[in-house]
Protein backbone atom coordinates (compact mmCIF):
# COMPACT_ATOMS: atom_id res chain seq x y z
CA UNK A 1 0.00 0.00 0.00
CA UNK A 2 1.16 3.38 -0.66
CA UNK A 3 0.82 6.36 1.75
CA UNK A 4 0.95 9.98 0.49
CA UNK A 5 0.91 13.46 2.66
CA UNK A 6 2.17 16.35 3.87
CA UNK A 7 4.27 16.88 7.02
CA UNK A 8 4.35 20.81 7.88
CA UNK A 9 6.59 22.09 10.06
CA UNK A 10 4.76 23.83 13.44
CA UNK A 11 8.08 24.48 15.55
CA UNK A 12 11.75 24.42 14.67
CA UNK A 13 13.99 24.46 17.88
CA UNK A 14 18.39 24.08 16.41
CA UNK A 15 21.23 24.41 18.85
CA UNK A 16 24.86 23.60 18.45
CA UNK A 17 26.28 20.15 19.81
CA UNK A 18 29.56 21.38 19.39
CA UNK A 19 29.90 24.73 20.36
CA UNK A 20 33.67 26.09 21.09
CA UNK A 21 34.82 23.19 19.02
CA UNK A 22 35.51 25.09 16.06
CA UNK A 23 35.28 23.15 12.42
CA UNK A 24 32.42 21.50 10.75
CA UNK A 25 28.88 22.84 12.22
CA UNK A 26 26.95 19.88 13.68
CA UNK A 27 23.42 20.99 15.27
CA UNK A 28 20.69 19.24 16.70
CA UNK A 29 16.99 19.99 15.99
CA UNK A 30 13.79 19.38 18.01
CA UNK A 31 10.86 19.79 15.63
CA UNK A 32 6.85 19.50 15.79
CA UNK A 33 4.71 18.52 12.62
CA UNK A 34 1.26 18.20 11.81
CA UNK A 35 0.61 15.08 9.38
CA UNK A 36 -2.34 14.99 6.90
CA UNK A 37 -3.07 13.01 3.70
CA UNK A 38 -2.88 9.00 4.09
CA UNK A 39 -1.84 9.89 7.86
CA UNK A 40 -3.43 12.61 10.09
CA UNK A 41 -1.81 13.37 12.82
CA UNK A 42 0.86 14.45 14.53
CA UNK A 43 4.44 14.32 14.40
CA UNK A 44 7.65 14.51 16.61
CA UNK A 45 11.00 14.98 15.04
CA UNK A 46 14.62 14.83 16.04
CA UNK A 47 17.56 16.15 13.97
CA UNK A 48 21.26 15.54 13.81
CA UNK A 49 22.49 17.48 11.35
CA UNK A 50 26.15 18.15 9.73
CA UNK A 51 26.97 21.22 8.11
CA UNK A 52 28.78 20.52 4.89
CA UNK A 53 31.34 23.22 3.14
CA UNK A 54 29.99 24.93 0.38
CA UNK A 55 26.06 25.05 1.63
CA UNK A 56 25.05 21.47 1.69
CA UNK A 57 24.79 19.12 4.93
CA UNK A 58 23.70 15.58 5.45
CA UNK A 59 21.37 14.77 8.54
CA UNK A 60 19.71 11.78 10.62
CA UNK A 61 16.58 11.99 11.76
CA UNK A 62 13.88 10.37 14.13
CA UNK A 63 9.90 10.64 13.54
CA UNK A 64 7.83 9.77 15.84
CA UNK A 65 4.14 10.20 14.44
CA UNK A 66 1.27 9.81 16.22
CA UNK A 67 -2.50 9.53 14.60
CA UNK A 68 -4.45 7.59 12.15
CA UNK A 69 -3.21 5.56 8.81
CA UNK A 70 -5.86 4.83 6.35
CA UNK A 71 -8.50 5.16 9.57
CA UNK A 72 -6.34 2.56 11.75
CA UNK A 73 -5.01 4.83 14.92
CA UNK A 74 -2.12 4.73 16.78
CA UNK A 75 1.92 5.19 16.70
CA UNK A 76 4.81 4.45 14.98
CA UNK A 77 8.60 5.72 14.58
CA UNK A 78 10.98 6.28 11.22
CA UNK A 79 14.55 6.46 11.06
CA UNK A 80 16.12 8.24 8.06
CA UNK A 81 19.15 9.66 6.34
CA UNK A 82 19.03 12.73 4.42
CA UNK A 83 20.67 15.68 2.19
CA UNK A 84 20.31 19.02 2.04
CA UNK A 85 22.14 20.46 -1.30
CA UNK A 86 21.07 23.58 -3.43
CA UNK A 87 18.14 24.24 -2.01
CA UNK A 88 16.46 20.79 -1.47
CA UNK A 89 15.71 18.73 1.46
CA UNK A 90 16.27 14.85 0.19
CA UNK A 91 15.86 12.06 2.98
CA UNK A 92 14.75 7.98 2.51
CA UNK A 93 13.61 6.69 5.70
CA UNK A 94 12.11 3.15 7.31
CA UNK A 95 9.52 2.06 9.67
CA UNK A 96 11.40 1.20 12.40
CA UNK A 97 10.60 -2.65 13.57
CA UNK A 98 8.49 -3.11 17.06
CA UNK A 99 8.16 0.57 17.02
CA UNK A 100 3.90 0.48 15.99
CA UNK A 101 1.54 0.64 18.84
CA UNK A 102 -2.60 0.56 18.72
CA UNK A 103 -3.84 -0.53 15.14
CA UNK A 104 -0.35 0.79 13.88
CA UNK A 105 1.53 -2.28 15.65
CA UNK A 106 3.02 -4.36 12.81
CA UNK A 107 3.20 -1.80 10.77
CA UNK A 108 6.32 -1.84 8.15
CA UNK A 109 7.45 0.42 5.49
CA UNK A 110 9.74 2.88 3.71
CA UNK A 111 9.60 6.21 2.22
CA UNK A 112 11.03 9.21 1.53
CA UNK A 113 10.83 13.09 0.69
CA UNK A 114 12.04 15.89 -1.11
CA UNK A 115 11.03 19.18 -0.34
CA UNK A 116 12.37 22.71 -1.83
CA UNK A 117 13.21 25.62 0.32
CA UNK A 118 10.94 27.26 -1.06
CA UNK A 119 7.85 25.11 -0.37
CA UNK A 120 8.80 25.47 3.86
CA UNK A 121 7.20 24.63 5.62
CA UNK A 122 5.48 21.98 3.88
CA UNK A 123 7.32 18.14 3.48
CA UNK A 124 5.39 16.27 0.58
CA UNK A 125 6.31 12.47 1.52
CA UNK A 126 5.39 9.00 0.18
CA UNK A 127 5.46 5.94 2.28
CA UNK A 128 5.00 2.21 0.41
CA UNK A 129 4.13 0.25 3.68
CA UNK A 130 2.61 -3.45 4.56
CA UNK A 131 1.44 -5.06 8.00
CA UNK A 132 3.27 -7.83 9.33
Amino acid sequence: MKATGIFKVTSWDEKPCDEGWGGTKVTRASVTQTVSGSIEGEARVEYLTIYLNGGSATFLVTVRVAGKLDGRSGSFVLEGKGTYADGSATCNFSVVPGAGSGELAGLRGTGNYAAKHAEYPNVPFTLDYHFE
